[in-house]
């Protein structure tokens, strides 16, 4: 199967960022891509205040949007994730969405791990308006077991293990990281995971500033399950494809066996202990 990762500088105009996510999706299936898989609030990416207002239903306007394309195309689709309103829910989601080639919606993800921090003097609190989701997801696309992630989910190892058990070959990691922790770290982990769990990694990045004036750092990547990059989005809206050589994968998978030769029985989870203790 041949996949791509759209990298795109999303603002608070919604009618743009989905011109741009079209044109470049026309082109990554012409480039012959089966499955492509959009950035994190693609959409839509400003102010908390324009979040919030921006919020839509899972059959809102941008997911008929994708489910139109993807029918159109022929393609599968992860619409990279939107900020979902859930009726009778004070909070929001950050919700990503896998269409199939006949439209259908096949799989709903929402980001489990919300980004509360603060780096580069910038303080960033998700949970302000945001619900985690609480359901680790794995879908078909076609062949292709596609584990379901959006970006801070990428420091947290234990879903993507959870994935690959669960018979994952390939994790879609729509994501928006940003510039400071991005020029150190998106690269790192975005190989580490694809060696641990020995699989391919497809991680669609937000490039350039967004209002209020957060930047993110892009290089959007295709990394194979020995962790090499097939390929990185140089700094600027673009697509960027490879194939992913299930046969390749069984290679290496069968060859150094680390997902064979877990010891389950031994694992145990310590007593709770807040990070930082001590």
């Amino acid at each position: 199967m041949r996949a791509a990762a759209v990298q795109l500088n999303s603002t608070d105009n919604r009618d743009r960022n989905l011109d741009t996510a079209e044109r470049l999706i026309r082109a990554a299936a012409a480039d012959g891509a089966e499955l492509v898989v959009l950035p994190e609030k693609f959409n839509l990416l400003g102010a908390s205040e324009d979040m919030v207002a921006g919020a839509e239903p899972l059959d809102g306007p941008t997911l008929r949007w994708a489910a139109d394309l993807a029918r159109e195309l022929g393609l599968w689709l992860v619409a990279g994730s939107i900020v979902e309103r859930i009726e009778g829910e004070e909070k929001l989601r950050n919700t990503s969405a896998l269409l199939g080639p006949d439209g259908t919606r096949h799989a709903v993800y929402r980001k489990i791990h919300m980004f509360d921090v603060e780096v580069g003097g910038v303080s960033y609190r998700e949970s302000d308006t945001e619900a985690p989701g609480d359901e680790i997801v794995l879908a078909d696309a076609g062949e292709l077991p596609l584990g379901m992630t959006v970006c801070y989910d990428l420091r947290f190892p234990e879903l993507f293990r959870i994935l690959a058990v669960r018979g994952a070959r390939a994790i879609a990691l729509p994501a928006a990281f940003t510039l400071h922790t991005g020029k150190d770290h998106w690269e790192v982990l975005v190989r580490a995971r694809a060696i641990e769990d020995q699989l391919f990694m497809i991680a669609a990045g937000q490039i350039g500033t967004h209002p209020p004036g957060h930047e993110s750092y892009g290089r959007s990547m295709i990394a194979d399950p020995w962790g090499i990059p097939l390929a990185i989005a140089p700094d600027s809206e673009c697509f960027v494809a490879a194939e992913l050589d299930l046969a390749a994968q069984d290679r290496i998978r069968d060859s150094l066996p680390s997902l064979a030769n877990r010891q389950p029985n031994a694992y145990r989870w310590p007593e709770p202990v807040e990070a930082g203790a001590g």
